[in-house]
C-alpha cells in the first residue's frame, strides 16, 4: 500500500479529477468519491493518509462526515474545501479540532495547484 493515500470526497467530479491529475505524479494513491456514503464505504479499506473533503454536498454533508471521522479517531490529514463562503470551511475546521481531528486545513474553491500542494504538505 502506498505511503501517501488521498481520499477525495466531492460531488463535483471535475474537482476530483483535477486533484488526481496533480497528485498522482507525486506518488499519491488517489480514490475519488462523490457522496458521503461512497466515502464511508471506501474509508476503511483504503486507510487514507489525507482526506480532501467538500463541505457542501447533497445528502450527507462535510460536517456529518467530520463527525463520523471523529468517532473513528481519524488520524488522516483533513483538508476541508468549499466554493461557498470561506466560513463554511473555517467552521468545519473548528468542529474537527473540537472533536479531536487536529491535522486540518481549509481550501477555498477554486484553488490552484500551489494551494493544493501546500494543504497536502508537499510544497
Amino acid at each position: 500500500m502506498a505511503d501517501k493515500r488521498l481520499l477525495v470526497c466531492d460531488d463535483e467530479v471535475a474537482v476530483g479529477r483535477f486533484v488526481r491529475n496533480v497528485v498522482e505524479p507525486l506518488g499519491f494513491d488517489v480514490r475519488l468519491t462523490t457522496s458521503g456514503q461512497e466515502f464511508i464505504d471506501c474509508y476503511d479499506a483504503f486507510q487514507p493518509t489525507a482526506i480532501l473533503l467538500d463541505m457542501v454536498m447533497p445528502g450527507m454533508d462535510g460536517n456529518e462526515i467530520i463527525l463520523w471521522l471523529a468517532k473513528r479517531k481519524c488520524p488522516s490529514r483533513l483538508i476541508m474545501m468549499t466554493g461557498y463562503h470561506p466560513q463554511y470551511a473555517d467552521h468545519a475546521s473548528i468542529l474537527a479540532r473540537y472533536n479531536g481531528i487536529e491535522a486540518s486545513v481549509t481550501l477555498q474553491k477554486p484553488f490552484d495547484i500551489d494551494d493544493l500542494l501546500a494543504a497536502l504538505g508537499t510544497e
